[in-house]
């Protein structure tokens, strides 16, 4: 076992088979055996696990390929992996984010403008509102509705500060971020993934960093079903910017900054257009003046 997945110990929706409470089961475990079927160097694991999903499996799990100490232990397999490996892209990303700039510079993953996307947008941005900093990354972006809801989050400006009596200063607007913001596009976003950026960009957020989005703002709606169990997708709607141009279809946005994700570093762990934006983000920071001027110390100043 090289590597487990944990789901971060706190989502009920995503399947960890191997990090449930109680089996103590570790990387660099050895499997042995699956509902006693030995394992032998050349066997397919996915075979034995072949129709064990959402059932009762047993594994013999050993710390030594020997199996000296082997003990079997009963776990459930998942029916997909996608969701797990998801969450585990995105805090490794936040984890990366948060050691390159020591906890200055927050992460959000928007993987699209639907109702995943305001689902990782309401965890993920609302809990880091204390950072100096933000990335939102739209990488792979699904698409889903115009999305103007983040936009309005991300664009709030500071009012005001109030000094608490007993407690430490606060803002108006509440639970916002003022200070410095870039965004990750690619050419994998689309449709609500295409304007997102362009509004993000429309509304001078910040900056925006990757690769030219793919271009697709002529919207589906009113798909009728059909028979047999397909059905009809429809062109219904098409977007045009605020100068009265049709633009973005077929187009895409393009980013400020452009930078290709390496595969060779891919590969390697790297994430080259990751940490353009983290550097992008910290030169930002030290171009910028505090956004949150702390109270003032004098009386009646």
């Amino acid at each position: 076992i090289s590597r487990i997945y944990s789901r971060e110990g706190w989502n009920p929706y995503v399947d960890a088979p191997l990090a449930q409470p109680g089996l103590n089961i570790s990387e660099g475990d050895y499997v042995l055996a699956i509902n006693g079927k030995t394992l032998g160097n050349n066997a397919n694991i996915f075979e034995a696990l072949s129709g064990t999903a959402g059932t009762q499996t047993v594994l013999t799990i050993s710390s030594s390929s020997r199996g000296n100490d082997s003990r079997d232990v009963t776990v459930i397999p998942a029916r997909s992996e996608a969701a797990l490996r998801q969450w585990a892209w995105v805090e490794g990303n936040r984890k990366a984010v948060d050691k390159a700039t020591d906890g200055r510079v927050g992460y959000v993953y928007l993987p699209n403008t639907a109702t995943g996307g305001y689902t990782f947008f309401n965890r993920m941005f609302f809990a880091q509102t204390d950072k100096e900093a933000m990335i939102i990354d739209e990488r792979s972006n699904g698409g889903g509705q115009a999305a103007n809801y983040i936009t309005d989050v991300l664009s709030r400006t500071y009012l005001a500060g109030w000094k608490d009596r007993a407690g430490i200063n606060f803002n108006t607007p509440g639970f916002a971020m003022f200070g410095p913001k870039v965004m990750l596009i690619d050419q994998d976003a689309g449709s609500g993934g295409d304007f997102l950026p362009y509004s993000f960009r429309h509304m001078n957020i910040g900056k925006l960093i990757g690769t030219r989005t793919w271009g697709g703002l002529i919207g589906i709606s009113v798909n009728p079903s059909l028979v047999d169990g397909g059905f009809l997708s429809v062109p219904y709607f098409r977007y045009f910017d605020t100068e009265g141009n049709w633009t973005i279809e077929n187009e895409g946005v393009a980013p400020d900054i452009r930078v290709e994700l390496d595969p060779i570093a891919a590969n390697n762990g790297e994430d080259t257009q990751l940490d353009r934006a983290i550097e992008e983000v910290l030169e930002e920071l030290r171009n910028t003046p505090t956004q949150t001027p702390d109270f003032p110390t004098e009386l009646g100043k």
